[in-house]
């Protein structure tokens, strides 16, 4: 049977897992690392990066490298969230003719779930290179206060990158996973989860196979690169000071800070202070500029103290709605990069009245947590049971613009309610059902998800036509909302797709796109490897041709030179591999009299060698115990004693 992996399709890193022979394992990726940044460039000749050689050239290319893409995910061009975006980020943010916020590179749009897919796709290469297998399933985890259309958009990533998603989970439920897995006693547990991007809180029971979500809280606009815009901000205040130039400007310069900013801040968790060192940062009329401070771990703390504390308020209300106080937390678990900061640690440590659990590895857990729980949806583990949650309430507007909530926040999924409703006017022939999610009294502060309408209502007073309205979320926390009249039995439905914006045949197109993308992806590696052996082969036979050229015939060494000399053209400029390996072949074949004048040197010498430069016919060499000189030895320490 083919194997589930787990993905973390993180906003700075992401991380690929899978359950082998009962154990996870962290797959690495080709690079040979366990994390893979969650990066995309293009570069200038329309080629395309992904991880580590997209971030190592992000400095050079700020414009056409994407990152944070997460931070986008299922979001509109007009939402705060966006806005603060499109003032931070390097690359161009556009409006999508759905409203949704996608991007622009190189004169070329694509939305998010376009992007999030080339990094899964990194992702699932590097799954099938480790495993020597085709990998299509997988489950891949969202925050967990991911509303649905970033879930579903989430979930459109997966299948453009030729994946078909078993399950989208909370992460910090895959945490517990990976952490409860072998509990035995009953346990409370506070997954603190402070990511590149998100944080998120969840509460949980935990014991006997059993891992049940009581409530879970969190801010999907929340994580270590905020840390980073601020230690960003005081670099450039501090610059302006003294040299009086503003560096916002300069996207390159940007950049660079945003590296050493995060470089600061992982080098503060373990050191009292560092030191940023940026030459030639830029330059004015004087000469060139040079950006050296030094930045202490009291001074990070103070720049980012509020986003510390900020994380407090979602873990009251979790513990609220759980019913359940600091102290009857068992273990506070610390998930994400960002829970290495010391002051996250103190913070979480005075909250709970424990030292938190740092037990599981921040980066890889959530990963290692969703593999598990592929390998439970493929029967190969079974002693588990995963009970997840909705993390916003759900319901439709009603008379007066109120949102009437048909399903709780903190509701255990997958779930199913219904609830009858009437018409507000006499006569009305039709209801418009308005699907919000969120937690506010008036449906218009809300998130709305979807529209429909149930027509052709006969005609009857006000209040008498019922109307029965369903709510059916799926174990991926996906929404579907049906409307019948009771009367005549006509129903309408909607799955919410929502603002994940893309429609079945963008999806499809995708699809399309990116598999056409691992072809060309497939073929350059081909290209570049076929190259690279013609180089070697070129390299040997003119190697060769020096050495025992006198060895073979004119005829012979006229027809090496001319099939060297079509071998190394078709390096150089061809761009189909396979007409590298057909002038490779030529060349073999020319150079195969070359080659046994190579192979009887090369035996000449051996013997020789053999010989010691002196058989003559019929000598044989010695044998290695007939050359042996005896000799006496003295335990020379004896002597001296």
């Amino acid at each position: 049977m083919a194997k589930a992996v787990g993905i973390d399709l993180g906003t700075t890193n992401s991380v690929v897992s899978v359950v082998m022979g009962g154990e996870t394992v962290v797959i690495p990726n080709q690079e040979g690392n366990r994390t893979t940044p969650s990066v995309v460039a293009f570069t200038e000749k329309g080629e395309r990066l992904v991880g580590q050689v997209a971030k190592r050239q992000a400095i050079t290319n700020p414009e056409n490298t994407i990152f944070s893409i997460k931070r986008l995910m299922g979001r509109k061009y007009n939402s705060p969230e966006v806005k603060h975006a499109r003032e931070r980020l390097p690359y161009k943010i556009v409006e999508a003719s759905n409203g949704d916020a996608h991007v622009e590179i190189r004169g070329k749009r694509y939305s998010p779930p376009e992007i999030s897919a080339m990094i899964l796709q990194k992702l699932k290469q590097a799954a099938e290179d480790y495993l020597g297998e085709t990998v299509t399933d997988a489950v891949i985890t969202v925050p967990a206060y991911f509303d649905d259309s970033q879930r579903q958009a989430t979930k459109d990533a997966g299948k453009i990158a030729g994946l078909n998603v078993l399950r989208i989970i909370n992460e910090p439920t895959a945490a517990a996973l990976a952490y409860g897995l072998d509990k035995k006693k009953e346990e409370k547990v506070a997954i603190y989860d402070l990511g590149g991007g998100t944080f998120d809180v969840s509460i949980l029971e935990i014991g006997e196979g059993v891992i049940e979500v009581k409530s879970t809280n969190g801010d999907t606009y929340l994580g270590g690169d905020d840390f980073d815009l601020r230690v960003i901000d005081w670099l450039v205040d501090e610059f302006k000071k003294e040299q009086g130039i503003d560096l916002k400007s300069d996207k390159m310069a940007l950049q660079r800070l945003k590296e050493a900013a995060e470089r600061a801040k992982v080098e503060l968790s373990s050191a009292p202070e560092t030191e940023i060192n940026l030459p030639f940062i830029t330059a004015d009329a004087s000469g060139p500029k040079h950006l050296l401070m030094k930045l202490s771990r009291g001074k990070l703390e103070q720049l980012t103290d509020d986003l510390v504390d900020k994380t407090l308020e979602p873990c009251k209300k979790a513990l609220s709605d759980a019913g359940l106080k600091p102290s009857d937390i068992h273990e506070a678990i610390l998930v994400g990069g960002q829970t290495r900061s010391p002051k996250v640690q103190q913070v979480v440590q005075n909250y709970f009245g424990k030292e938190p659990n740092k037990s599981v590895n921040p980066d890889e857990v959530v990963a290692v947590g969703a593999a598990i729980q592929g390998a439970v949806l493929k029967g190969e583990v079974k002693e588990v049971l995963l009970l997840d949650v909705t993390p916003l309430s759900l319901g439709i507007e009603t008379l007066g613009g109120v949102f009437t909530k048909m399903i709780e926040r903190n509701t255990t999924i997958p779930t199913k309610k219904s609830q009858i409703f009437s018409t507000a006017a006499d006569n009305q022939p039709a209801v418009t059902v308005k699907v919000h999610q969120g937690e506010r009294e008036m449906a218009a502060d809300n998130k709305l998800l979807g529209v429909f309408e149930l027509t052709d209502i006969p005609p009857a007073p006000r209040g008498i036509p019922q109307i029965e309205v369903t709510f059916d979320i799926d174990a991926n926390g996906i929404i579907h909302v049906s409307a019948k009249d009771m009367g005549t039995g006509k129903e309408q439905s909607i799955k919410i797709t929502a603002s994940s914006g893309l429609s079945k045949e963008e999806v499809d197109r995708m699809v399309k796109d990116a598999e056409l993308h691992a072809e060309e992806d497939r073929k350059r590696k081909e290209l570049i490897e076929a190259k690279n052996t013609a180089d070697t082969l070129i390299y040997s036979v003119e190697k060769s041709l020096k050495d025992y050229g006198d060895k073979v015939t004119p005829e012979e060494k006229a027809g090496i030179e001319d099939a060297l000399e079509k071998c190394r053209k078709a390096k150089d400029s061809s761009t189909d591999a396979a007409e590298i390996k057909a002038a490779m072949e030529t060349l073999s074949t020319a150079s195969h009299k070359l080659a046994e004048h190579v192979y009887k040197a090369q035996q000449g010498q051996a013997g020789d060698a053999g010989c010691g430069g002196t058989c003559g016919d019929g000598a044989k060499p010695k044998s290695a115990e007939e050359d042996v000189v005896e000799a006496e030895f003295e335990d020379v320490d004896k002597k001296k004693k």
